[in-house]
């Protein structure tokens, strides 16, 4: 299946074809047709599965077709997601799919001046892309209204969740028109995320893409037993391999960021931290940067590196093994993307061993071990689970580089099916005239 057998219009295929991508991933192959025809979706999709194209492209196409035009531009989409980094992230996924279609867009976040996102209001945008304490402060200002929103997307809904967001949302929703279309996405869903979406959604299909343990299939996982002190010095001793270009290091706290950067930095390995405590333009800074591989490592706290999407990131590396099983999925997932393979490498000392377990519960697979390496844990026994292969380390097996691992990309299978696209000649229309007039 092409992204021109889904009802696209051109102005749309233009975009994605200048992109680079002609082949839909199987959520964006369900969800565009559903978001189509005007119907609420439920998506459980993780990051990597191209599922920001499966709501940009249906909305950028859905708003098109009834553009107002010789008027103030209102807000008639909007999308809330939990972080700065992803909601940019989003941003620039509508600027290149409806760079086109005459529509426009903003984004609007806390930690920078607000000043020019406001500007931005009054000038009038189509689409509004925010995180929601931004997005609740400029609202209590009389800066922006969403009594015309059409089109609501609430994205990586669990996360928000966490992130203790949850009272935000439900504030947003209750200034929300009654009569609107609903998209929902949430990676997990718990039972506080399912009861959310019975709030928001009305008959909605649900799109689900393969379960989290499967979507770790492809990455070369490794365990290093080590003694917490010695986790520094083994990524060091990793960080050698000059096979390694670029590593995305994640840590629990933001003063184990700080902390592990300057000791790498010490060693004369370029590294940057990114965290919430960092300034805005200090965060974008460091991944710009990494993305270039003028920084070779990356060192992340789990909250700032949601919405990070890097090309051809081959290797992360968990310095401390997270305590909820699936945000280890989230982490490893950074590489690996959209089918692509990769290495992840996790440090586990002897209090992280009750977390191992759960994560290979979860993903019902025993990790392998690598006890060949400078720094052993003392006194280590393995975790009861049988080890699946001994190895040694040897960074040099890692995945090759793979192309561009943006939205649309060839993924797992979906496991429902939506209906058929119908044709709609007046959308049609107004994309060809919108061409005609360029």
């Amino acid at each position: 299946m092409q992204f021109n057998s889904l009802n696209i219009v051109e102005p749309i295929l233009k975009a994605l074809k200048e992109e680079g991508y002609s082949i839909p991933t199987p959520i964006q192959a369900e969800s565009i047709p559903i978001v189509l025809q005007g119907t609420d979706l439920l998506g459980c999709a993780q990051t990597g599965t191209g599922k920001t194209a499966a709501f940009a492209i249906p909305i950028l196409q859905l708003l098109g077709a009834n553009r107002a035009y010789g008027k103030k531009r209102k807000i008639r989409s909007l999308i809330v997601t939990p972080t700065r980094e992803l909601a940019i992230q989003i941003g620039e996924s509508f600027k290149a799919y409806g760079r086109h279609t005459g529509l426009n867009y903003t984004v609007i976040f806390g930690g920078v001046n607000q000043n020019p996102q406001t500007t931005a209001l009054r000038n009038g945008v189509d689409i509004l892309v925010a995180t929601p304490g931004r997005l609740l402060d400029l609202m209590n200002q009389g800066h922006l209204s969403l009594r015309d929103v059409e089109i609501f997307v609430l994205d990586e809904a669990d996360r928000m969740l966490d992130m203790g967001f949850i009272h935000d949302v439900k504030k947003m929703i209750a200034v929300l028109p009654k009569k609107r279309q609903s998209l929902f996405f949430s990676a997990t869903m718990p039972p506080e995320i399912v009861k959310l979406a019975g709030t928001i959604l009305s008959n909605p299909e649900q799109v689900s893409v393969t379960p989290v343990s499967s979507t770790v299939d492809i990455i070369k996982q490794n365990i290093y037993f080590v003694d917490k002190g010695n986790k520094t010095s083994l990524l060091v001793d990793i960080l050698k391999d000059s096979n390694i270009k670029t590593a995305l290091v994640f840590t629990r706290t933001k003063h184990g960021a700080d902390k592990v950067v300057k000791i790498l930095i010490k060693h004369k390995i370029k590294a940057e931290a990114i965290h919430g405590n960092k300034a805005q333009n200090a965060r974008q800074r460091a991944l710009t940067n990494f993305k270039e591989q003028t920084t070779r490592v990356l060192v992340a706290t789990d909250i700032a590196a949601r919405g990070i999407d890097v090309d051809d990131l081959e290797y992360v590396i968990n310095y401390e093994i997270p305590n909820i099983a699936e945000t280890y999925v989230h982490r490893i997932g950074r590489t690996g993307r959209a089918g692509a393979e990769g290495t992840a490498f996790s440090f586990c000392d002897a209090e992280e061993k009750e977390y191992l377990k759960d994560i290979e519960k979860l993903i019902s697979k025993n990790i392998n071990i690598i006890e060949d390496h400078p720094f052993p844990l003392m006194d280590h026994n393995p975790v009861k689970a049988p080890k699946q292969v001994q190895g040694k380390r040897n960074p040099k097996t890692a995945a090759q580089k793979q192309t561009k691992q943006a939205a649309p990309r060839k993924t797992k299978s979906v496991k429902s099916a939506s209906p058929k696209p119908t044709e709609n000649k007046t959308r049609k229309k107004w994309f060809n005239k919108t061409k005609s007039t360029r």
